[in-house]
């Protein structure tokens, strides 16, 4: 039976009761449509005379374009102490990538049961618009959680918020398609200066896993500041 969570409720996801070993973790949003003024650059005919003889000017306009937005979902796979491992390049020197942070540059874990499906940059259409599988029978048993995350995609630079996102949703389905958990977090006022998002977690715990609604809003763009927590 699904459960709607509220912010800081958790419900327990138990092996006998779900199909946990290909468990889907969706996440959802719409963009309130924004736009803004951009300036380009055109070249005319030039007026009078010099136009006749096949002379042009540049002139910078302003239009009105569409303010895209681009949510990127990542997770951190947390050891017993909470703590992240990052991958190795060939001089031995950390990198995001091959490690335990699964996000658009590293869409597959290492062990094989995390895999994130696909980059949506607008949130566009009906449906989950991000989806990360985990198959949590045989994550190694190392990994005690895994954190949710949403950012936006350089939104500083765009002065961009999660004060337009409406709608936005993270479930937990299981195998079987049926939805155990949901936690619907829509922006507003209260997020006007929130650029990045822990939205949900799962917590392993006796007899399978636990999902838990956090929704603790940042206003960093960059789910690298949040790795530092878990370092």
């Amino acid at each position: 039976m699904k459960v709607s969570l509220t912010k800081g409720q958790s419900v327990s996801l138990k092996k006998s009761a779900n199909d946990l070993s290909k468990v889907t973790i969706g996440l959802g949003w719409d963009v309130a449509e924004t736009f803004k003024m951009v300036e380009h650059v055109v070249e005319r005919k030039k007026a009078g005379l010099g136009g006749l003889l096949g002379g042009t000017e540049k002139i910078v306009e302003s239009v009105r374009v569409e303010d895209v937005y681009d949510l990127d979902v990542c997770a951190f796979l947390c050891g017993p102490e909470g703590k992240v491992a990052l991958g190795r390049d060939p001089n031995g020197n950390e990198t995001l990538v091959g490690g335990d942070v699964i996000f658009f540059n590293s869409m597959a874990h290492s062990s094989g049961q995390i895999v994130l499906t696909g980059d949506n940059r607008t949130g566009a259409g009906d449906g989950d618009d991000e989806q990360i599988e985990a198959n949590l029978n045989d994550l190694p048993e190392h990994y005690s959680k895994i954190v949710f995350l949403v950012q936006i995609y350089k939104g500083i630079a765009n002065q961009q918020n999660f004060g337009q996102v409406k709608n936005a949703y993270i479930r937990a389905v299981d195998g079987n398609g049926q939805e155990m958990a949901r936690f619907d977090l829509s922006g507003g006022a209260g997020f006007e200066n929130c650029r990045s998002l822990l939205f949900a977690e799962l917590l392993r715990e006796q007899g399978g896993w636990k999902f838990a609604a956090i929704g603790q809003p940042s206003p960093l763009d960059s789910f690298v500041e949040w790795l530092k927590q878990y370092r």
